[in-house]
């Protein structure tokens, strides 16, 4: 029997049948699998996958089990651009030094972009385009709205991420941006009628049990605090009913925007949370987008063709009038 095979198959390769080809991997590198955010990126590297089966690639997710285990993500970084398995790389560092120096240690020959958070501008030439969401527009919009709902100006506190990642940085400066009317300031300092909490900003390493726990210590030692302005939407996908508990009481001084929470992103229970009006605005992403995109970029890339530095794939404003029409991504 086993002679028939090795027979059978000798006939088809005279034949002229060839064996199949592994297929080369787009890989897509996240900050953190335990974030809701990034499985909405892998679900589009998914979608990407089953619609193009006959590919020679395929798209690959991965990541370090916590947004905060960087060493762990520029592990996988230095591991994913040695195997050559791998085609191209999309990478959301969530340390931006700390990436540039993993990619430039391995001084990889495939294409690498990034995607959801870029490398600072001085590592810039480290990369071929960065795919995602306009981070200074995204932050500029949350603290429009802050300025507008309190034109007088007021005090508030900055929810942030991690403190090395370039996307974070680029919010809080559009935010602090547009508060102030001027460009470029480290912080808010009384310019426009605006300053800052002592204390804040708040890094919460991507947690939102952490983020929430800081809120709850603001709001304890300053409860006429004016608001905050949340860069990410951590305290709300990641620790929902801590959040619902906190801010329960405050939503009538939220309603009246006496008391403003902007947020980012539009995920999990965020937009339930709006519904509830526990918070005024939230400005989303589109994490499915950038996963299902990921793929067709980092293959014009490889073929040498001509790609946009940046590929923005846009935001979607959420408020109390279109709550019931905000879709969540």
């Amino acid at each position: 029997m086993k002679k028939v095979l090795l027979l059978a198959a000798a006939a088809a390769l005279a034949l002229g049948a060839q064996p199949a080809l592994a297929k080369k991997n787009l890989v897509i590198i996240v900050k953190g699998l335990d974030n809701p955010f990034f499985e909405s990126i892998h679900q589009g590297c998914e979608k990407w996958n089953g619609e193009n089966a006959n590919s020679d690639y395929t798209c690959v997710y991965t990541g370090p089990a916590t947004t905060s285990d960087e060493a762990g993500e520029a592990q996988i970084v230095t591991d994913k651009l040695n195997d050559p398995d791998t085609a191209a790389m999309a990478i959301s560092p969530s340390n931006a030094p700390l990436i540039a120096n993993a990619i430039k240690s391995a001084n990889p020959k495939i294409p690498v972009m990034t995607v959801d958070a870029d490398l600072n501008a001085a590592d810039s030439a480290l990369r071929k385009t960065y795919l995602g969401t306009d981070n200074y527009l995204m932050g500029q919009k949350i603290g429009e709205y802050i300025k507008a709902a309190k034109p007088n100006g007021g005090t508030i506190c900055l929810i942030e991420g991690n403190a090395a990642a370039d996307n974070i940085l680029r919010r809080a400066q559009g935010t602090i941006d547009a508060l102030t009317g001027t460009k470029g300031k480290k912080d808010l300092d009384g310019t426009g009628g605006w300053n800052e909490q002592a204390g804040c900003p708040v890094f919460t390493n991507d947690d939102g049990a952490k983020g929430v726990q800081a809120m709850t210590d603001i709001l304890t030692a300053n409860p006429k605090i004016d608001g905050f302005a949340i860069e990410g939407g951590w305290p709300l996908f990641g620790a929902p009913q801590p959040y619902r508990q906190l801010l329960g009481p405050f939503k009538d001084r939220i309603a009246s925007k006496d008391f403003v929470i902007a947020s980012a992103d539009t995920i999990g229970d965020e937009v339930p949370i709006m519904k509830d009006g526990l918070v005024n605005i939230l400005v989303g992403q589109q994490p499915f987008n950038m996963g299902y995109k990921a793929p067709t970029v980092m293959i014009s890339l490889i073929k040498g063709e001509k790609v946009d530095d940046p590929v923005f794939t846009g935001l979607d404003v959420c408020l109390p009038n279109n709550v019931d029409t905000c879709v969540e991504k």
